[in-house]
């Protein structure tokens, strides 16, 4: 189902705040400070508008991805014999179908009730992207936080070096605007920088777990029951520190941090512990 809207109020205000936070480090604290045309501002100014491109690029690439749809024809195969996990409810101990869809949902996917469809290894829905963070979008959304956070601390480098340039000197001979704009930044960027590090940590530490959002609070209740019941739970995705960095980023480092998808598959089967287990199983 398609979105009926693709630029939202969120996304429209996260677009003027990245244009204002470009103008104000470019335009007011490198001119001011270092001057635009001198080396150094040269080199600061393309470094922060190529951070500034690769944000808005990756930004857009995760509003207009499409997430990943569960196909109509998909139906999980209880009779495969190449260790497929087949995901089953809490209750009933059936395979997980969507009511709302009319169809089976692969592992890790769920129902979004703003997107109105199940997605693919759903992570979560993303009001500042107005789209759900899933299978063939999940990349590209955590590039964008990370050229995000390395412009945001950047840019709060440079705004705080030039003001400090400036009390040490005590020049006062620039307008009011200019100190206004400083301001601005500044109210802007340290909560901004705080939030999306916050953000980007928190899903380094998905993607070293190979984890979603969901599957995490998910699996706080699992290793709760197991306890409980004396047994020790491991999340079934789990595949070990880089195992779990390929399966997410791709086998390639250097495209790490490109927001290539290529490496990604269907999304409708993943490699679990159980796998990994087969080969010595079977010796």
């Amino acid at each position: 189902m398609k979105r009926e809207r693709l630029v939202s109020l969120p996304i429209a205000l996260g677009l003027s705040v990245i244009g204002f936070i470009y103008y104000a480090t470019v335009f007011v604290v490198i001119d001011g400070w270092m001057g635009l045309w001198t080396s150094n501002g040269l080199m600061n100014a393309a470094a922060f508008t190529a951070l500034a491109f690769m944000s808005v690029l990756t930004y857009a690439m995760a509003i207009a991805g499409d997430p990943g749809h569960v196909p109509s024809s998909f139906a999980p195969d209880v009779e495969d014999s190449d260790g497929t996990l087949h995901e089953i409810k809490r209750k009933g101990g059936d395979l997980r179908y969507c009511q709302k869809c009319s169809r089976y949902k692969p592992p890790r996917a769920h129902h979004c009730r703003v997107c109105r469809r199940c997605v693919l290894r759903m992570d979560h829905h993303c009001v500042w992207i107005n789209n759900c963070v899933g299978h063939s979008n999940y990349k590209v959304f955590f590039v964008f936080v990370l050229y995000a956070v390395i412009a945001c601390v950047h840019s709060l480098v440079l705004l705080v070096g030039s003001a400090a340039d400036d009390v040490h000197m005590d020049q006062h001979q620039n307008g009011g605007s200019f100190k206004t704009t400083y301001i601005i930044c500044g109210v802007l960027l340290v909560p901004l920088t705080l939030v999306l590090t916050v953000l980007l940590g928190w899903h380094i530490y998905l993607i070293l777990h190979n984890k979603t959002t969901i599957e995490y609070y998910e699996g706080v209740r699992a290793k709760w029951l197991a306890e409980k019941a004396g047994n020790t739970y491991r999340h079934p995705y789990d595949l070990g520190v880089y195992e779990n960095l390929v399966s997410v980023l791709g086998p390639n480092p250097f495209c790490w941090i490109c927001p290539t998808t290529g490496h990604i598959g269907s999304g409708l089967r993943f490699r679990t512990l159980h796998d990994s287990f087969l080969p010595t199983m079977s010796r």
